[in-house]
């Protein structure tokens, strides 16, 4: 390690917006003790495009760019307060754009990168690994087995769908034979 390094021991998290990374944000604040240094928790944010009434006309109200990141940011203050407590000692930062530039942008002279693994396909089937290979620090994905997250509805139907191929293997030309149940 560089023993003349100026900026502290910094380790960037991606919080989401949906489950706001609690594991993520605990192993970082963890690792960050471990080597001094601090914590910075990064969000993407987008502008919203004008909502649409039913006759297809813009709505009355178009929010403003700055009352959408004010909101944002302060969602992202909140979430990080309720995982980590109210006297936390994060930075927190809000990024205009796409999660994967932000999180790189974030993590560019950082130590190291922490983010929860996409929970569906649609959220970037590669998103994760993309990040490794694009990323100037080391990364650390947490995947949804450690991260307790509920199993996807796709995981669900990928179980089911191999026990019934398993069920139709054994009874595939034997009529009235079904596989056993231990």
């Amino acid at each position: 390690m560089d023993e003349t390094r100026r900026s502290p021991w910094t380790v960037v998290v991606g919080v989401s917006p949906g489950s706001s990374s609690p594991t993520a944000l605990g192993w970082a604040v963890d690792e960050a003790r471990r080597h001094d240094g601090r914590v910075v928790a990064v969000r993407a944010w987008k502008v919203a495009g004008p909502q649409a009434t039913p006759s297809g006309t813009t709505a009355a109200r178009v929010p403003r760019d700055a009352d959408t990141e004010q909101e944002a940011f302060s969602r992202l203050v909140a979430d990080v307060a309720a995982v980590l407590g109210p006297d936390h000692g994060v930075d927190v930062v809000l990024t205009r754009g796409g999660r994967r530039r932000a999180l790189l942008e974030a993590a560019e002279g950082a130590d190291l990168l922490v983010v929860d693994a996409p929970r569906s396909v649609a959220d970037g089937p590669l998103f994760a690994h993309r990040l490794v290979y694009a990323a100037s620090c080391p990364v650390v994905v947490m995947p949804p087995q450690i991260s307790g997250e509920p199993e996807s509805g796709l995981a669900r139907a990928s179980r089911a769908a191999g026990r019934a191929a398993v069920r139709a293997a054994g009874q595939a030309g034997r009529p009235g034979l079904g596989t056993r149940r231990t």
